[in-house]
């Protein structure tokens, strides 16, 4: 029996399995086998010929994939906001490759990514799909295209396929430490009450997967869904923006339903609707810092800024001009946000924040 037919047997027996108290950890279990079935099937391990797939070279500062079903406006986007011509047409699947285009926003370059539409069942290969979600694993924001007119269970099975190929849109890491250990048995501990996880599930699941020696500690409550994650290692968990298509062909009280919905942007492509709103929603979505730098004794360079991730250091900030600055640094002073007083004296691990100035002061 192949990997497909195995998790089609474990869906069937989990589809016929009422949900309640009494069947939670038997649930469970078949969750964790269910989500080991997946792992391989992302990560098979033969080591035959690899199959085809999109290999698009990462560019820029920062990657954005948009996913959807065939004839959403995924093309027409790209082409609207990068200079990046794509094959537009009303026919289904008219794009069969990934199509990147290029896309200069406050000064960072963003590299879009257009993939081809996918269909029900495309983690498993469907379509091509696992070719389309696999490389949408590399990006750092998905933006997810939905078509206005159409039901609203699209987003929904759209969800479900990224959730098959171990994405997790718009939700973070749990805070779970977990470390195999090659003696000792397995140790758990919460440091909070739990609603759904216990030691029984966490010893059973782990022996399920031959693991007999392991610490776990957590240190939120958690859900079964989470601590398989942590388990299985493979999840990436990314922000996603959802873009609702072709809002000038539904009633305004229909937009008004949609737009109030969590991470979710509604424009009309071709008539040019809220597209400023779509590009500022992208800009957040990804996160990014912009840090200016100035030379001592002179103004700030206010037109070409570094474009760090949320968190990064004066540590980062250096590495991303040049890391041989790392040798010869001696301390730095900031301007703006994160400074206490302007200028604030610090070190490599001081935090910077969006707009912060810095200038470098060697030995």
């Amino acid at each position: 029996m192949g990997i497909l037919e195995k998790i089609a047997e474990i869906e069937n027996e989990m589809s016929r399995t009422q949900k309640n108290k009494a069947t939670e950890y038997h649930l469970g279990l078949l969750k964790g086998k269910l989500a080991k079935l997946r792992a391989e099937l992302i990560e098979p391990k033969s080591s035959g010929p690899k199959g085809e797939g999109f290999d698009v070279k990462r560019s820029g500062d920062a990657r954005v994939a948009l996913i959807g079903f065939p004839s959403v406006g995924k093309s027409t986007l790209l082409s609207t906001i990068t200079e990046t011509e794509a094959a537009v047409s009303s026919i289904d699947f008219t794009t069969l490759q990934a199509t990147p285009g290029r896309w200069e926003y406050n000064g960072a370059v963003i590299q879009l990514l257009d993939l081809p539409g996918i269909i029900e069942g495309a983690s498993q290969g469907i379509g091509r799909g696992r070719q389309v979600v696999s490389t949408a694993r590399t990006a750092d924001l998905i933006l997810m295209m939905l078509d206005s007119t159409k039901s609203h269970m699209q987003r929904a099975l759209l969800e479900k396929e990224l959730e098959a190929v171990g994405i997790r849109l718009n939700k973070k890491k749990p805070n779970i430490y977990y470390k195999v250990k090659t003696g000792g048995g397995i140790s758990y501990n919460a440091t909070c009450k739990q609603s759904a996880l216990n030691e029984r599930f966490v010893y059973n699941l782990l022996h399920q997967y031959r693991i007999f020696n392991a610490e776990v500690l957590v240190r939120e409550d958690v859900s079964i869904d989470d601590f398989i994650d942590v388990v299985v290692g493979n999840r990436i968990y990314m922000p996603c923006l959802y873009v609702y298509n072709k809002i000038d062909a539904i009633t305004i009280e229909e937009v008004d339903r949609i737009a109030r919905e969590d991470h979710t942007v509604v424009v009309s492509i071709e008539k040019d609707l809220n597209m400023d709103v779509l590009k500022e929603s992208i800009w957040k979505s990804l996160d990014l810092l912009q840090v200016y730098t100035k030379r001592h004794g002179e103004y700030p360079d206010f037109s070409d800024g570094l474009i760090l991730r949320t968190g990064a250091t004066v540590e980062d900030a250096c590495r991303e001009i040049h890391k041989s600055l790392l040798d010869s640094f001696k301390y730095a002073l900031v301007w703006g946000k994160s400074a206490k007083h302007n200028p604030q004296r610090v070190g490599l691990y001081h935090p910077l924040c969006n707009e912060d100035v810095i200038e470098i002061v060697h030995k």
